[in-house]
């Protein structure tokens, strides 16, 4: 039955009927104190913002439904979440590189916002088609649950019950449209016949009061959701009750002069909450270590697999090493310096015995992930690459691998350090790609000899005379051994060493300038132990890192 709204009512002739006794003037014929009509009607531009706002708060009960059943489940059902992964997925190398280089460790937060922005016009154009063109609306929103479904169920892992969440948000947001739409359709036909101030304020009120109770309703499950996320919390705890055990081989002791006491300079060993976090992970995989195993692949003799727990009962090792991504500008900052605690990556494999022709092992994330690391390079006797399941004393923080992550000395990470690992695959350059070098970065990674300015910051004003320029080196497995500094194109200046951790990691330096009044550039450049001398000559980071001198401005005044 077609609906007749009250404008159309007002306008429908009624029959004749006989006279009546005078009556007392009823509330829906009150006049105006004009005597036209008591209200000119709500302008269509009116209308659009309440439908807008109508189609926001669908989106905001389909996202905080979607939400809280996701929190009550293990394993990838956010739908936002999962489609900002698959964004990650599907966008351009240039576009990564531009986001990483514009918001560094802040480029998931972006494409959060960017997709909040995006979520938002779409949620705006369902609520106006919903109000204008019923169903169209509903339907609009079915085909974007739709697209968060393929998103939640083509991700690594995924099961059919993922979906649950993304359909019952769906479910919500359609009933919020149904219910709210057809209520400021009301109040826009009271409005319009203009023959009753009490119908028009009740039909507005009834509206106001579903757009209210949606908003909070969205706003309390969201916020809940997030706060109850189950498996988040039980992760946690059990990560927080793990004792690590000793190391059966200690790391040497950190030499008293490998750090210098220069405000401003890199702090020898980075803390856990200021490391360095580039991955592919929008939403960081939860696992239950209990359950977490590692399977050793391909092209073995036999295959091997390793429990968390038989993995802490081997002698681990610990050793520093300084990780870096390959997105690291000349002067960045996403490199970092910890200890960590694991077991030799080169004794699970060769337990698996490699086949003749393997020459690449390809490492699994949880998530999907997967990197190409040379299978020479994990064998090596002097290099600890490591199963890593302690970082700077205590187990892997969620966000940096937990329970289990690979390190690899002198390799960037995009190559070797996978997080949250599940499997080594052996195989062949030649017959397998990963993750990063499907999108044209190169194979093979090798951390290039290079250094940076700390002290002072670029732009920074000095007073004349006696001044500290300091900063950090790195030629990951191969060492420091040299450090020159120039002013304004001059000769080179040897600058000052403090000792060194070990050859797998970064290196302090200091030199003392006497700088002299005017606007200066101030250059650096390392030599490895190998000979190696940084290149000065520029280039991007892609496919396989970046190169140049790190120079800065300084003003002697």
């Amino acid at each position: 039955m077609a609906r007749v709204t009250l404008r159309e009512a007002a306008s429908v002739p009624s029959e004749p009927s006989a006279p009546s006794e005078p009556s007392e003037p009823s509330e829906l014929s009150e006049p105006s104190d004009a005597g036209g009509p008591a209200n000119p009607g709500m302008k269509p531009r009116t209308q659009n913002l309440w439908a807008a706002a109508i189609g926001v708060l669908a989106a905001l009960a389909t996202l905080a439904v979607a939400e809280l059943v996701a929190a009550f489940m293990v394993s990838v059902g956010s739908p936002l979440l999962a489609v900002g992964a698959f964004v990650i997925d599907i966008v351009p190398p240039w576009f990564k590189d531009l986001a990483i280089a514009l918001f560094g460790t802040g480029d998931k937060v972006a494409l959060l916002v960017g997709l909040g922005i995006l979520v938002s016009l779409l949620a705006v154009g369902i609520g106006i088609l919903e109000y204008r063109r019923a169903p169209w609306g509903i339907v609009g929103l079915v085909i974007v649950g739709v697209i968060a479904t393929a998103a939640v169920l083509t991700r690594a892992g995924a099961a059919i019950n993922d979906a649950l969440p993304t359909f019952l948000g769906v479910v919500a947001g359609i009933i919020v449209l149904r219910q709210a739409a057809p209520r400021l359709q009301y109040w826009v036909d009271a409005a319009a016949v203009g023959r009753s101030l009490r119908l028009e304020g009740v039909s507005r009120r009834n509206f106001l009061v579903i757009l209210g109770a949606t908003s909070a309703g969205a706003l309390a499950i969201g916020l809940g959701a997030r706060a109850l996320s189950a498996a988040t919390t039980a992760a946690n705890a059990v990560r927080q009750a793990l004792v690590l055990v000793k190391p059966a081989i200690a790391a040497p002791s950190i030499p008293a002069g490998a750090e210098l006491n220069i405000d401003g300079i890199t702090p020898l060993i980075t803390s856990n909450d200021t490391f360095y976090r580039i991955d592919t992970a929008l939403q960081v995989p939860i696992i239950d270590a209990a359950s977490w195993s590692l399977r050793i692949t391909g092209m073995v003799e036999r295959e091997v697999t390793v429990t968390f727990e038989e993995l802490l009962a081997l002698p681990l090792t610990e050793h520093a090493v300084t990780l870096m991504c390959v997105s690291n500008q000349i002067g960045g900052d996403l490199t970092g310096n910890a200890m960590w605690l694991g077991y030799p990556i080169r004794e699970l494999l060769r337990q698996a015995g490699p086949l003749p022709g393997a020459d690449m092992v390809l490492s699994r994330s949880q998530d999907g992930f997967t990197a190409s690391t040379p299978l020479d390079v994990l064998l090596e006797a002097d290099r600890t690459s490591l199963l890593a399941v302690g970082m700077n004393g205590e187990p892997l923080p969620l966000e940096h691998g937990y329970p289990v992550r690979m390190v690899v000395p002198g390799l960037y990470g995009y190559v070797s350090a996978t997080k949250w690992v599940v499997e080594l695959k052996l195989t062949r350059f030649a017959d397998e790609t990963a993750y990063w070098t499907d999108r044209g970065w190169s194979e093979r990674g090798p951390v290039k000899t290079c250094s940076r300015i700390d002290v002072p910051r670029s732009g920074a004003r000095v007073a004349p005379g006696r001044v500290a320029i300091a900063g950090v080196a790195w030629a990951q497995h191969r060492g420091i051994q040299a450090l020159e500094v120039r002013i304004d194109s001059g000769p080179w200046q040897q600058a000052t060493l403090a000792e060194a951790i070990s050859a797998d990691t970064w290196r302090q330096w200091f030199f003392e300038w006497d700088a002299t009044s005017g606007n200066h550039i101030v250059e650096a450049r390392a030599t490895d132990t190998e000979g190696d001398v940084q290149s000065g000559t520029p280039v991007a980071v892609a496919p396989n890192g970046a190169e140049g001198y790190h120079a800065i401005t300084v003003t002697v005044a």
